[in-house]
């Protein structure tokens, strides 16, 4: 069994999971990077390999249990251990009005965001358990969370809402076993995650408010960097906060504030 500590983190090729990675990575772990896009995950991978790390490459679907279970055996194979999990993967989906979003749409973000944060967890935990305890992190939103004024976001609220439900009632279960499980809620942050996201007709949903100049006040209005959230991220992994579970933390510069 490696005598470093592992770490498997969805979503890992890009956006705030591949800052994860590289943000875990420095601070000594080895890292699963788990993701459905092979060239992306290829390249992190690369880059880590080239600093030192020890690195396991894992392609699955995070909503596809077959794939999943697949994949954390993989990990754990290679290194003897997981210390850490890092439920980042999700979608934005389609946002549109409730009568106008189909079913398969609606399917389609509930089966990435909550059925693969459930995969994640279902075939991590185990190992967790039979390690020395560990820390779960779930990327969630402050949409669901603290704000729902993003138009037509019912669905992908839904999910972030659950996860962070899943979040405390999962600190209490596994509480005896000396795993954490905490969860991270960011607003706008530089990431690629618009590129899976569907818009239809948001003047029907969105709320007629005029937000002061600068609604990330903190930034002047910029969004945040992945690695802010990394960087949280780290935190609550390590023993810095070995005293912190069950606890949603925003990440949004006083983004939520405002709306």
């Amino acid at each position: 069994m490696s005598k470093t500590k592992v770490a498997l983190v969805t979503g890992a090729g890009s956006g705030i999971g591949r800052a994860t990675a590289i943000e875990l990575a420095g601070n000594g772990f080895a890292v699963g990077l788990l993701g459905h896009t092979p060239s992306e995950l290829e390249e992190v991978a690369e880059l880590l390999r080239n600093s030192g790390a020890e690195v396991e490459r894992l392609d699955a679907d995070i909503s596809n249990e077959g794939e999943m279970s697949a994949a954390v055996a993989r990990l754990v194979e290679r290194f003897g251990r997981l210390d850490a999990v890092v439920a980042n993967a999700s979608i934005n989906g389609t946002w549109a009005p409730i009568e106008d979003i189909t079913t398969e749409e609606w399917d389609k973000t509930i089966a990435v965001n909550l059925r693969g944060t459930y995969l994640t967890l279902r075939f991590a935990v185990p190992h967790l358990k039979r390690g020395e305890g560990g820390s779960i992190v779930i990327v969630s939103s402050i949409n669901g969370t603290r704000t729902f004024t993003t138009p037509g976001a019912t669905a992908y609220s839904a999910t972030k809402a659950a996860q962070l439900a899943m979040t405390q009632q999962l600190a209490l279960e596994l509480g005896r076993h000396r795993i954490r499980v905490n969860a991270v809620c960011p607003g706008a942050i530089e990431t690629n995650i618009n590129d899976n996201t569907t818009v239809r007709d948001k003047d029907a949903t969105a709320i007629p408010v005029v937000w002061p100049e600068g609604e990330v006040p903190i930034t002047g209005g910029k969004p945040g960097r992945a690695e802010d959230v990394a960087e949280l991220i780290a935190f609550l992994v390590g023993d810095a906060s070995s005293h912190i579970t069950g606890t949603p933390i925003w990440i949004d510069g006083g983004q939520g504030l405002l709306r």
